[in-house]
């Protein structure tokens, strides 16, 4: 039944009020909000509209999910009602800044989180292949000898092993000066440039100096370093920005990034870094001690408490802490990453508490949830089963809390350390040190098992009385963000009753690891999503266009079949405005597997600083009993999602 626009666009003013709206934007699928105040919206409205597929807040604005094709039609009448000016996604971003400013506290850790984030897959690799290393020279694994020793021909192996897992961390100054130029505005490589200046290997130590002008400057190498090359590069970009404002344009390109350079580096070099090197010193050791100190009781408490941490989003600055306790282990200091050992145990403890709301349930829709929620927490991602389950009957959560406590005591008690960040979950045993993965097993398993039997034991007649209260009450308090998970099955391609094909080539990743809170939690469906390796589009279905927007980042397709399928290139290029995209369709058109339906220039759009991750989506899952995709490397044409019905 076709969408009735103007009453969703009414229901929505009404559930988050006229007077409240400051600002409205859309993209391809949502409407894009910033108000006054959040405490007046009625989500229980919101959540029961069947029009709109789900509601969640993110950097400053509230963003209701109503789908591709509809989203524009009901923005038009949100538009009208209201009497808002249309703003494009890139000024209402600026509005929510200024209309919505976090606490210095808050914007710190975003700060901290902004930076460090993309730089830990680097760091994960790095790790593991430094856990791999030491599986190979750790005596007592195998016996009194290590394998290296047992097999000498595998010693060059382990010796380019060893290399690599180094580099990550020797030249990490590097990889944060990318980041953080970023994040401050500056040019990136600028930002690497400054990294490499202070990882030179011409850089002889601090018992070597400079004499200038009479001044005894230390030539410090500030390999494994962050916070010096943090602070570098944040005086980097505040000089850029000063001379691109004041220098004629006809000297700006040359002089700008040499005055910026230059003068970054004396002052790296003579105050900021030493200064801020013995802060770094202070703060890791800070850390090591208190891990040292409180031991097995500080891990317990940090355990007991660390899912409640997630719920206030203070666990973003960790990457921050962690960078530095496993560029400090890399270096043969300190315990390793506890922080790392602490969340893979919360994170176990939450899934196994799901996975005993499922056993519990009757309900058909909270089994759906718990099971695939329940999953996704086993491997290290819990926000769906955190307030999609576990929040929503709170004793589980709490429950939850315990079998992490008591499990987080155990690995503190026998010292249990991870050489690298990673899956912090089931998977996490390839972070950590090879002589403590048996105890790493044996904590998880303490973890799943104390989560698992209170919440069951608790919960059997809790829930099934919950339950006969009211099952429209239940339906209505599961979180928005994770109503209309599905569970995933593996699909072999060819048994599927339908197949949607790649529309592009590439290395295929769960929805679950996209940057986007809307297709990470699959409020729009569930799929895929592909990291593209070229820029051209291919149409995976055969059937029609139902929607070919004007940005040309997104494409809606229903096929033939049925399956109403969207294809969204990159995560909020709909700001680019069409610029780097190229469209071949029209809507209403026929298309065949295979057709060509547009390009990218995927250089240009990460240039210009945008994920290139193109996310497919079958937007009407709920008509599919599963829904479940092919892993690994892709061609455009290969089957890429299976549905069953």
């Amino acid at each position: 039944m076709a969408m009735d626009y103007k009453k969703v666009a009414t229901d929505v003013i009404n559930a988050i009020g006229k007077d409240n709206m400051v600002a409205a934007a859309h993209c391809a699928t949502r409407l894009r909000l910033v108000l006054k105040d959040d405490s007046k919206i009625d989500q229980a409205a919101l959540d029961r509209n069947d029009g709109v597929k789900g509601t969640f807040k993110t950097n400053g604005q509230y963003q209701v999910i109503i789908g591709p094709g509809d989203v524009d039609f009901v923005y038009d009448e949100l538009i009208k009602q209201t009497g808002l000016s249309e703003v494009s996604t890139d000024d209402l971003k600026k509005i929510a800044e200024s209309n919505n400013k976090p606490n210095p506290v808050m914007a710190f850790i975003k700060l901290l989180s902004d930076i460090f984030v993309p730089i830990i897959p680097a760091l994960v690799a790095g790790g593991l292949l430094m856990a791999l290393n030491n599986f190979l020279t750790a005596a007592g694994l195998f016996g009194p000898k290590s394998l290296v020793q047992m097999y000498p021909n595998i010693k060059g192996m382990s010796d380019m092993i060893q290399l690599m897992s180094a580099a990550p961390f020797i030249f990490m100054p590097i990889l944060v000066g990318i980041s953080a130029a970023k994040r401050f505005g500056a040019n990136q490589f600028l930002g690497a440039a400054m990294g490499m200046i202070m990882t030179t290997p011409d850089l002889l130590g601090k018992d070597h100096f400079w004499n200038l002008f009479g001044l005894h400057v230390a030539q410090t190498n500030y390999a494994y370093q962050v916070i010096p090359v943090l602070a570098a590069v944040w005086i980097l970009s505040v000089l850029e920005k000063f001379f691109h404002k004041r220098l004629p344009s006809a000297v700006d390109f040359t002089f700008t990034p040499l005055l910026s350079l230059m003068i970054t580096g004396f002052l790296t070099f003579t105050i900021v870094g030493p200064v801020m090197k013995t802060v770094s010193d202070w703060i890791t050791n800070g850390f090591v001690w208190l891990y040292d100190t409180t031991s097995f009781i500080g891990m317990g408490l940090f355990g007991l408490t660390y899912s409640a941490i997630v719920m206030t989003g203070l666990h973003q600055s960790f990457p921050a802490i962690e960078t530095q306790l496993v560029t400090a282990f890399a270096q043969g200091k300190g315990a390793g990453d506890f922080i790392f050992v602490t969340a893979s145990m919360a994170n176990v403890a939450q899934g196994a508490a799901t996975f005993a709301v499922w056993f519990i349930t009757k309900d058909k829709k909270m089994k759906g949830l718990s099971s695939s929620a329940g999953v996704s927490a086993l491997l290290g991602i819990t926000e769906p089963a955190l307030f999609g389950v576990n929040l929503k009957y709170k004793f589980p959560f709490f429950c939850a809390l315990i079998g992490s406590g008591v499990a987080a005591t155990f690995a503190g008690l026998v010292r249990v350390e991870a050489a690298s960040m990673g899956s912090a979950g089931f998977l996490g045993f390839l972070s950590i040190y090879p002589k403590s993965i048996p105890m790493y097993i044996v904590a998880e398993l303490i973890s799943f098992a104390v989560a698992f039997a209170l919440t069951y034991l608790y919960g059997r007649n809790r829930i099934a009385a919950l339950e006969n209260v009211s099952a429209v009450e239940t339906t209505a308090d599961v979180a928005p963000e994770v109503a209309q998970a599905q569970t995933e099955v593996a699909q072999v391609a060819g048994v599927a009753d339908e197949d949607v094909l790649a529309p592009v080539a590439g290395q295929v990743v769960d929805l679950s690891q996209v940057n986007d809170d809307v297709f990470s939690t699959k409020l729009m469906g569930d799929g895929a999503a592909i990291v593209p390796t070229n820029g051209e589009v291919f149409a995976p279905v055969d059937g029609e266009v139902t929607v070919a927007y004007e940005t040309k980042h997104a494409y809606g397709l229903k096929s033939d079949d049925g399956a109403e399928v969207l294809i969204h290139i990159g995560i909020d290029t709909v700001n680019l405005k069409g610029q780097y995209f190229e469209s071949f369709v029209t809507q209403g058109q026929k298309i065949k597997k295979g057709d060509k339906l547009g390009t990218v220039d995927l250089d240009a759009v990460k240039a210009a600083g945008y994920d290139t991750t193109v996310m497919v989506i079958v937007t009407n899952t709920p008509n599919y009993t599963s829904v479940g995709h092919v892993a690994g490397q892709v061609n455009h044409g290969d089957n890429l999602i299976g549905l069953s019905k």
